[in-house]
């Protein structure tokens, strides 16, 4: 449990005039006060659109936005790959998570960032999925990051501290580096 105690022994000051500071001040206060706030469900949902097609659908993602985009299959499962794959999301969400998370803390330590850069790849056998081998894991085997933040008013410390803090607490890279249980509750209907 986060105590003020162990809050105060960052060991680098925040800046007061960065507005992730600010922002983060009022949150801490507030979760510290009701940790139950500070859980939250992110969300994204599938809806059957066309299901003679077997090789694309449509995701909406965010439940309040609910912003809709298309889906397609892999050309190595078989798919057009015509429309980004799910494999493709997950290494946006990677991506996108770490370079947020890099923005962040770098507004929190004054650094001026001039560019940045986030590739991530994911890498698979495909034959374990198409059930060709079963000795193959069904599973992306290994996922890779380049990283490219070049930044102003700096030095090579506080750019590592910067980069390690953001592998800390980027959510999307510790879920992935961790793995999580996953849960289902599956409803059938097969009397049409």
């Amino acid at each position: 449990m986060a105590t003020r105690k162990y809050l105060s022994k960052t060991k680098f000051a925040l800046k007061d005039n960065s507005i992730v500071n600010q922002r983060h001040l009022i949150l801490t206060e507030k979760y510290l006060n009701d940790p139950s706030s500070a859980w939250i469900t992110d969300s994204a949902e599938v809806f059957g659109k066309d299901l003679h097609d077997p090789f694309r659908t449509w995701v909406a993602v965010n439940e309040k936005m609910k912003i809709p985009f298309k889906i397609g299959v892999h050309s190595a499962v078989g798919g057009d790959h015509d429309f980004p794959n799910p494999g493709d999301l997950l290494c946006a969400s990677l991506a996108s998570c770490f370079e947020s998370t890099v923005r962040l803390i770098s507004n929190k330590l004054n650094i001026e960032l001039v560019e940045t850069k986030v590739i991530a790849t994911a890498n698979i056998d495909v034959r374990g999925t198409l059930m060709i081998d079963k000795s193959i894991p069904v599973g992306f085997q290994s996922m890779h990051l380049e990283i490219l933040v070049s930044a102003r008013n700096t030095n090579n410390k506080l750019m590592t501290i910067l980069i390690n803090g953001a592998k800390r607490s980027c959510i999307v890279y510790q879920t992935i580096k961790k793995g999580i249980p996953i849960t289902t509750n599956t409803v059938v209907n097969s009397n049409f």
